[in-house]
């Protein structure tokens, strides 16, 4: 395949938008599964074991029945060992964060990712980033601090550090798929990310593997199929358009883990989640709307 150039690169903000959000609600209910199996005593290796071998089936028949399984061949290699490095620890991460914070808490932790995004994508892309995003950060920022008030103590540190690293990683990832997504498409990225890292996983369940009743397989299959359909959404978003517009929408996560917390666990969040929620969403959304400002200038000479 020839490599795209950015300014022949398909741009449809809304159909990116909308994977953005299909992807968002499976990666909620795979977190929360994931949280659940851990209660059953499954070890964090297990469930990225599982999460990629389980998901491997359902992006392997997605290839087959669009690009076709010719379209997996690719000649970078390299780049997709490069991102499954990055990626599977990102995902190690957000796992940990889910289980040491409520679910919640967790989730909007994680919504630094697309501050972080602003951040990497001026400083490694060259993006253009003017004073007004730069703003939105810093208010993004501020909506964390309100939310995990350090001096209060109602989180564990090191659940708190957990999350934000996992959101600076998965930021980072992005980056690389922006890439990756220049030359290959989405089931090519997903595929390789996922057959790559079996391997390496499979060797860690030579010593953290073991036998599970009915209910927690389900929840280990239902933790691999979630993750599959979201992790072909999510990088076919990226290829559809900018990082700015895809990774705000990863805010409405709130909802589906705050349905679900309360639903299994009975929590709700405490006050302070959602005045830090609303400042790290308006930091976002405006972010969204000043990249979608600079796109309408640019289209119009």
């Amino acid at each position: 395949m020839p490599p795209v150039h950015p300014h022949n690169r398909p741009h449809r903000p809304l159909f990116a938008i909308g994977l953005r959000l299909v992807a968002v609600i499976c990666l909620s209910i795979m977190f929360i599964a994931g949280r659940l199996a851990d209660t059953h005593g499954v070890h964090i290796v297990e469930t990225l074991f599982y999460r990629q071998a389980l998901a491997l089936p359902v992006v392997f028949l997605w290839i087959a029945m669009s690009s076709g399984v010719g379209s997996i061949r690719t000649r970078r290699i390299g780049v997709h060992a490069t991102r499954m490095a990055i990626g599977l620890t990102g995902m190690a991460l957000n796992f940990l964060s889910y289980i040491l914070l409520p679910p919640a808490e967790a989730a909007t932790t994680g919504f630094t990712m697309p501050i972080f995004g602003t951040i990497l994508s001026a400083l490694i892309l060259h993006e253009a980033t003017g004073l007004h995003r730069w703003s939105a950060v810093a208010t993004g920022f501020m909506g964390v601090l309100i939310m995990v008030r350090p001096d209060a103590g109602h989180f564990p540190p090191i659940g708190v550090a957990v999350a934000i690293t996992a959101a600076l990683v998965t930021a980072s990832v992005s980056l690389v798929l922006r890439e990756l997504g220049r030359t290959e498409n989405a089931g090519v990225i997903v595929f390789w990310f996922t057959l790559l890292s079996v391997p390496l996983l499979g060797i860690g369940m030579l010593f953290h593997g073991q036998a599970h009743d009915a209910v927690t397989w389900g929840l280990l299959l239902l933790v691999g199929v979630a993750g599959g359909i979201a992790q072909i959404c999510l990088t076919a978003a990226l290829r559809w358009g900018p990082v700015s517009v895809v990774l705000p929408m990863d805010y409405s996560s709130i909802i589906w883990t705050t349905l679900l917390g309360w639903a299994i666990w009975g929590d709700w969040p405490m006050a302070t989640t959602w005045i830090g929620a609303a400042l790290i969403i308006a930091s976002g959304l405006y972010i969204a709307w000043r990249e979608h400002v600079r796109a309408r200038r640019y289209e119009s000479g």
